[in-house]
C-alpha cells in the first residue's frame, strides 16, 4: 500500500498550519530543508528560548527624578563653596591698606570687615546667602605716612578708597564666577564621572551665585553703614599707642601686644572714634546709662573706664545696685565717689531704704524718688525708686499695680515740672512698668530690672529705653549655665535741645569671658532722609495747660485735682 502523494501531504500540511492560525496557535516557520534543521536546532531552540524568557528584575531602580536634581544642586553647592575657599579671594590695595576680599556662604548674608587685632566691623548691608569679608591685613608705610605728614591728601582720600574698591569688588566677582564654575565641575567630574553631568553642575552653582548676587543685589541696604556692630577687644588704642604718627609707626608692636591685650578687661576700645556716619558733637550731652549691678565690684572698673573713654557727663543708675539692701553692703558703694562723673541713682527691688540713705550722704550722688527732679550735668532729671523691697519676705509684693501706680505719681510731679517752666529731659523709674506710665509727659525714659535690653517709642510718643545688667547679673552669674553678659549704654543728647541723637549699646562678655561688641543706634528722625515731624515735647513755658495723664490701665485721663 503506497502512501500519499508529495503534493498530498503538502496540501494536509498548509491546511493543517490555516487551522491551527486560525485558533492562534501558528507554529513559527520551519526550516527549508531537514539538514538545516538538524544541523542548527539546538542553537535555534536556545536563542528563542532566551527570546522568550522574561527579563529579570533590576535590583537598583532608577532614582526618581527629584532626587537626582536633588543630588546634583547638592553637589553643585558643595563644589561652589568649595571652590571659593580654595581660589575665591582677592588681594587688592584699598587707600593706604593691603587688604583681602573674599565671599562666603551665610544664611543671613551682610558685610564684616575685619581689622586685626582691633576687631571687626559688620554691617547688616544685604540679606543672601552669601557674605562679603574684607580682611586688613597690613598698613602700608609709604602711604600712611604721606597721609600723616599732608593732611592735606585727605582730600582725595575719599575718591581714591572707592575707586580701590570698586575695582577689587569687580575682580572679586570675575574670580568668583571661575571659582564656583570650577569648583562644582571639578566635584561633579568625580561624583558622576561623566563630563555631561559635570558641566550640568558647574552651570547649576554659577546660576545659583547669580541667584545670590541678585538677591544681594535687591536687599542692599546702603543705610547699613549707620548702624553697624563692632566687635573687638576691650582695650584703649588712643592710651596705649598715642596719636596717628604712633599708630603708624608702631602697628606691627600693636599686633605683637594681641595677647596682652586680650586680658586687660578694665578698659573699652573708644568705638565712637571708628563708627561712620555720627560724629557726635563735642558739646553733646553723654549720658552713660547703667543698671542692676547686684554687687558686682567688676563693673566699677567697667564704667571708670567708660567714664574716662566716652568723656561722660552724668551717670544714671536706673537700681538694683545692691543684692540685699543690708548696711553690711553699703561698703560696695564707696567707689561711687572716685567714678569721674556725677552719679544719678534711683532705688530698684533689691535695694532697701538704708542704702538710699547711704548714697544721699555721698556729695556727688544725686537721689532721686518720688517724683523728685534735678539738673545733672546739663539734662533736668526727674524719677522714682521702686515701691517694693522684694528681699523683704515680710511684705508681700503687690506687683505690677504697685509700679504703675508709682508710674502715674512720676508722671504727675513731671507735669509739676512743665508748668512750673522747668520742663524734664529726662525720667527713671527701675521697673518697666512705672516706666511706661510716663508716655507723653517726657521725651526719654530710663528703666532696668529685666536683665536684657529693650527699646521702643511709645503711643504718645516717648522713647523708652531699658538696660541690661551693668554687672552682668552680679552673684547670679556663677549660678547659670552661660554667663550674663554685661551690658551699659552711652546716650548722645543735643545740649541745645535735649533730645538724643544717638546711642552706644555697649555689650562686654561675662564672667571668665574677654569678648566686646559696640552698636551705634540713630533715632529714626535722626537718621539722614527722614522727613522732619513736630517735637511732641516743645519747651513748655508756666502758662502751658498739663498734658493728660494715662492711668494704670493705659487710656489718657484728665489730672486729678
Amino acid at each position: 500500500m503506497t502512501g500519499p502523494s508529495p503534493s498530498a501531504r503538502q496540501f494536509r500540511h498548509r491546511a493543517l498550519r490555516a487551522l491551527r492560525a486560525l485558533h492562534g496557535r501558528a507554529e513559527p516557520a520551519r526550516p527549508r530543508t531537514r539538514a538545516r534543521r538538524r544541523g542548527r536546532g539546538a542553537r535555534i531552540r536556545t536563542v528563542t528560548a532566551a527570546r522568550r524568557r522574561p527579563a529579570a528584575p533590576s535590583l537598583a531602580p532608577a532614582p526618581h527624578p527629584w532626587v537626582r536634581a536633588l543630588g546634583l544642586a547638592v553637589v553643585a553647592g558643595l563644589g561652589a563653596w568649595l571652590g571659593l575657599l580654595v581660589v575665591g579671594s582677592v588681594h587688592t590695595q584699598v587707600g593706604p591698606m593691603e587688604t583681602s576680599m573674599t565671599l562666603r556662604p551665610d544664611l543671613t548674608g551682610g558685610t564684616r570687615i575685619n581689622v586685626s587685632p582691633l576687631g571687626a566691623l559688620e554691617l547688616a548691608s544685604h540679606t543672601a546667602p552669601l557674605r562679603l569679608d574684607v580682611d586688613v591685613e597690613q598698613l602700608d608705610p609709604v602711604r600712611s605716612t604721606a597721609l600723616v605728614e599732608h593732611p592735606e591728601r585727605l582730600s582725595g582720600l575719599e575718591d581714591e578708597v572707592a575707586s580701590d574698591v570698586v575695582a577689587g569688588t569687580t575682580e572679586l566677582a570675575v574670580r568668583s564666577c571661575a571659582a564656583v564654575v570650577a569648583g562644582a565641575t571639578a566635584l561633579g567630574l568625580v561624583v558622576y564621572r561623566r563630563p555631561r553631568r559635570a558641566l550640568a553642575a558647574g552651570g547649576l552653582a554659577l546660576a545659583l551665585l547669580a541667584a545670590s548676587t541678585a538677591t544681594a543685589a535687591a536687599t542692599w541696604n546702603p543705610r547699613s553703614v549707620l548702624e553697624p556692630r563692632y566687635s573687638g577687644l576691650l582695650t584703649s588704642a588712643p592710651s596705649l599707642i598715642g596719636n596717628a604718627r604712633s599708630i603708624v609707626t608702631e602697628f606691627d608692636v600693636y599686633q605683637q601686644e594681641l595677647a596682652r591685650l586680650v586680658t586687660n578687661v578694665t578698659k573699652l576700645y573708644d568705638a565712637t572714634s571708628t563708627l561712620p556716619a555720627f560724629r557726635p558733637d563735642p558739646g553733646s550731652i553723654r549720658v552713660l546709662h547703667v543698671s542692676d549691678l547686684h554687687l558686682n565690684p567688676a563693673a566699677w572698673h567697667i564704667i571708670a573706664s567708660l567714664v574716662k573713654q566716652y568723656r561722660i557727663d552724668v551717670i544714671v543708675d536706673s537700681g538694683d545696685t545692691m543684692d540685699h539692701g543690708s548696711a553690711a553692703e553699703n561698703a560696695f558703694l564707696d567707689p561711687i565717689r572716685d567714678l569721674g562723673a556725677p552719679y544719678v541713682w534711683v532705688r530698684g527691688n533689691h535695694d532697701s531704704r538704708t542704702t538710699q540713705a547711704y548714697l544721699s550722704r555721698m556729695k556727688n550722688v544725686t537721689v532721686l524718688d518720688e517724683g523728685r527732679a534735678a539738673t545733672v550735668g546739663g539734662l533736668r532729671i526727674a524719677g522714682t525708686g521702686d515701691p517694693q523691697f522684694t528681699p523683704d519676705r515680710s511684705v508681700v509684693a503687690q506687683g505690677a499695680p504697685a509700679e504703675r501706680m508709682a508710674g502715674i505719681r512720676l508722671a504727675s510731679a513731671i507735669r509739676d515740672q512743665a508748668r512750673a517752666g522747668t520742663p524734664v529731659d529726662l525720667a527713671v523709674a527701675h521697673n518697666p512698668d512705672a516706666a511706661r506710665e510716663t508716655d507723653g509727659t517726657v521725651p526719654l525714659v530710663l528703666a532696668g530690672h529685666l536683665h536684657r535690653r529693650q527699646v521702643e517709642v511709645m503711643k504718645f510718643g516717648t522713647r523708652l529705653k531699658v538696660e541690661g545688667s551693668t554687672g552682668g547679673g552680679g552673684l547670679r552669674a556663677v549660678q547659670n549655665e552661660k554667663p550674663e553678659k554685661v551690658r551699659a549704654s552711652v546716650l548722645y543728647l543735643d545740649r541745645a535741645t535735649k533730645r538724643l541723637q544717638a546711642w552706644d549699646e555697649i555689650t562686654l562678655g561675662g564672667l571668665g569671658l574677654t569678648t566686646a561688641e559696640v552698636g551705634r543706634h540713630l533715632p529714626e528722625e535722626n537718621k539722614p532722609g527722614a522727613k522732619p515731624s513736630p517735637d511732641p515735647f516743645p519747651k513748655a513755658s508756666p502758662a502751658t495747660p498739663a498734658a493728660p495723664s494715662r492711668g494704670p490701665s493705659g487710656p489718657a485721663r484728665s489730672p486729678v485735682p
